[in-house]
C-alpha cells in the first residue's frame, strides 16, 4: 500500500493556524482533492444541503464550473470551495476539521491519498465501498464509516452520526492515527518496497546459478 511521510508536511504556524480558522472556522467535514467525474462530489453537495455543519471542499478541476452550479442551486450556504491552498493551509484544514469525506463513487479511484492524510492526522474518515484500497484504509465502525456509493443520503448518514457523537469522533480519530501508524507511514512503504527488490534480486541469482552449464570434468 502506499505510505506517506509526516515530516514531508509543513509544521503550520500559529499565526498561519489563526488565519485558516479565522477565515474558515473549525469542525467541518473536509475534503480534499481534484475535482473529477468520480470523486463523487456531486453528492457530497447533494447530502450537504440544509446539513446544520459546514463543508470544506479544498482543491479545483474539469468539474469545477458545474460543482459550484450545483451548489448555488440547491443554495449551499454551509459549503465553501477554498480552490488550491498552501501546503501548510491545507495541514492547517486537516488538524481543524471534525472529519475527512472522501465520496468517490466509482473504482476509478484505486486509493485516495487524502483518507491516509485525514488519518494521519488523527481524523475520522467517511468513504464509499467501491471495491477499491479506499476501504483498505478506512475501516467501517473502526476508524471511520464506509457506506455504500453513489447514493447521497448515506454520506448524508454518516456526516449526521459522526457530527452528533464526539465521542466517536474521538475513539476513531485516534484509531486512525493507530492504522496510519501500524501501515501506512513512507518508512514502512520504503522497507516493503527495499523488501520486494531484494526477493527479486535474490531469485534471479537463483535462477542465474541453476542455469548455470555443467564444469566438464576432462
Amino acid at each position: 500500500p502506499i505510505g506517506i511521510e509526516e515530516s514531508s508536511y509543513p509544521i503550520p504556524t500559529a499565526q498561519q493556524e489563526a488565519n485558516v480558522v479565522s477565515k474558515w472556522g473549525k469542525d467541518y467535514f473536509l475534503f480534499v482533492g481534484v475535482f473529477r467525474y468520480y470523486k463523487g462530489l456531486h453528492l457530497l453537495l447533494d447530502a450537504a444541503k440544509d446539513a446544520p455543519y459546514p463543508v470544506i471542499i479544498v482543491g479545483s478541476g474539469p468539474i469545477e464550473a458545474d460543482l459550484k452550479s450545483q451548489a448555488r442551486a440547491l443554495g449551499l450556504d454551509n459549503v465553501v470551495f477554498t480552490g488550491r491552498v498552501s501546503e501548510a493551509d491545507k495541514v492547517a484544514l486537516f488538524k481543524n476539521c471534525k472529519a475527512v469525506v472522501f465520496p468517490s463513487y466509482l473504482r476509478t479511484e484505486a486509493f485516495g491519498v487524502t483518507l491516509l492524510e485525514g488519518a494521519m492526522f488523527s481524523k475520522p474518515l467517511i468513504s464509499t465501498e467501491i471495491g477499491s484500497g479506499t476501504s483498505h484504509v478506512c475501516i467501517h465502525e473502526l476508524n471511520g464509516l464506509v457506506v455504500p456509493p453513489g447514493q447521497a443520503r448515506f454520506l448524508r448518514k454518516a456526516m449526521d452520526q459522526i457530527y452528533h457523537r464526539p465521542d466517536l469522533v474521538k475513539l476513531m480519530g485516534r484509531r486512525s492515527r493507530e492504522r496510519y501508524e501500524k501501515l501506512f507511514t513512507g518508512k514502512l512503504m520504503g522497507m516493503r518496497y527495499a523488501e520486494l527488490y531484494n526477493n527479486l534480486l535474490n531469485r534471479t541469482d537463483e535462477n542465474l546459478s541453476d542455469n548455470k552449464p555443467a564444469v566438464s570434468q576432462n
